[in-house]
């Protein structure tokens, strides 16, 4: 049974752990020369690019009980080591690594923290 979200629900989406929510950049279709490309030819890249929508909280730290401390809340927080990318971010990733997902005819990939291999991080590359 296909499960059917509204367009808008992508905001519900919640990354866990250390992984990254990318929407691919489109291929080129030209190489600079001006020769076109077939499209089997972008799959096969090893290295892929696109920008960052959602990350996750990063990862979890282990939360130290003192066993002499018998007063103190034992119901803490968990905490997390932050992510480096940011929502906006242009991401270079292994494209091996991620997980292609489909969400209204949109492609999109989630990959983990340690398959991106470089952040571009600009605010002219939304203009």
């Amino acid at each position: 049974m296909p499960l059917d979200i509204d367009e808008s629900d992508l905001e519900k989406f919640i990354v866990v752990g250390d992984r990254v929510l990318i929407k691919p950049k489109s291929p080129q279709e030209k190489t600079k020369t001006g020769l076109y490309l077939p499209p089997g030819v972008q799959e096969k890249e090893k290295i892929h690019s696109g920008y960052v929508l959602k990350v996750g909280p990063g990862y979890p730290i282990p939360a130290i009980h003192e066993a002499d401390e018998p007063w103190k809340n034992k119901a803490e927080e968990v905490k997390y080591v932050p992510l480096q990318p940011k929502t906006g971010d242009l991401a270079v990733y292994l494209q091996k690594s991620g997980y292609e997902i489909e969400f209204k005819n949109e492609r999109y990939v989630i990959v983990p923290h340690s398959a991106i291999l470089l952040l571009i991080r600009d605010s002219s590359l939304f203009e």
